[in-house]
């Protein structure tokens, strides 16, 4: 059986069995995962559209709806990440901090990138 513990920020802190922390988005994890479902539904559409021919245009704005999708998917799990995971590893140690600091600063470039 799991506890939550909500600390002054408001953050959930999620503890499994044995102690171990999970993932900052573990507490909106079914949204999450209905956000993928509509996602992949939206891929299953443009599979669709390319296969009926439908206009260019039209596969790129399903396209564009897609990426935003995505893009929004990422930013809240990164938003998760750095309540969570990089507040905590600064609250550990410097060292832990300027780790996950340097994670989260490699994974904004990935998704700007993309």
């Amino acid at each position: 059986m799991s506890t939550i513990a909500i600390p002054p920020m408001g953050i959930l802190h999620i503890r499994a069995k044995g102690g171990t922390t999970l993932p900052g988005y573990s507490h909106e994890k079914d949204d999450l995962l209905r956000r993928l479902r509509l996602i992949k539904g939206q891929v299953r559409g443009l599979q669709r559209m390319v296969a009926d021919d439908v206009y260019c245009i039209d596969v790129l704005t399903q396209i564009a709806s897609v990426s935003r999708a995505l893009h929004r998917v990422g930013i809240g799990l990164l938003a998760d990440h750095l309540a969570q995971c990089v507040s905590d590893a600064v609250r550990e140690s410097p060292e832990a901090g300027s780790e996950k600091i340097a994670e989260a600063v490699a994974a904004v470039d990935r998704l700007l990138r993309s």
